[in-house]
């Protein structure tokens, strides 16, 4: 048959075709900023204390991000999916043909995505702490940006999505089902 050997490798449960890409910490902070982020959108205009909070949870998600991208495993490691901005071009257009290479960790496209988002979210983060201040209080500019940036972030989320499944499609593995197991083929 097809299946692969359920003889474990590595780790309890690890098969001989998998290998471990997503380490535990990148996990729970991927879940946890989708739903606070969610939870930020959805309390937004309704409900201020838990909006701020949330929005307070999420900017120390992005530090955690930050420190981790620069300390943590392999795959997590800025270090590990930065590519020049010609390279993540010929990326989409391959991906568009149906014809990119596989990576184990993020790809081209993947990576440049994980930045975009962390720095939306930044600023998200900065122009929501900025309305809190008496410097800023009722600057229409400081609301007008942190409206804008939450709405890009949206397009970005999106188009995450998009590139998750089209490379799930492409690759044929289910890349939403390794961020919860961590695991991914060889």
């Amino acid at each position: 048959m097809d299946s692969p050997p359920s003889v474990p490798v590595s780790g309890v449960g690890i098969r001989e075709s998998q290998v471990r890409v997503w380490d535990p910490l990148i996990r729970i902070f991927h879940w946890s900023l989708v739903g606070g982020f969610a939870v930020a959108y959805i309390t937004a205009d309704e409900w201020d204390k838990a909006h701020e909070t949330v929005g307070y949870i999420v900017a120390g998600l992005i530090a955690f991000r930050l420190i981790w991208g620069v300390v943590g495993s392999r795959h997590a490691r800025f270090s590990d999916f930065l590519y020049r901005p010609s390279v993540v071009l010929s990326f989409i257009k391959e991906s568009l043909a149906m014809k990119a290479k596989r990576y184990i960790g993020h790809n081209p496209a993947g990576g440049t995505m994980v930045i975009a988002l962390l720095l939306a979210i930044i600023g998200i983060s900065a122009t929501g702490y900025m309305m809190t201040m008496d410097m800023f209080w009722g600057a229409e500019w400081v609301e007008d940006l942190h409206e804008l940036l939450v709405n890009g972030t949206l397009v970005l989320i999106v188009l995450h999505v998009g590139g998750v499944v089209v490379a799930s499609f492409e690759h044929k593995e289910n890349l939403v089902r390794s961020m919860f197991t961590g695991l991914k083929r060889r």
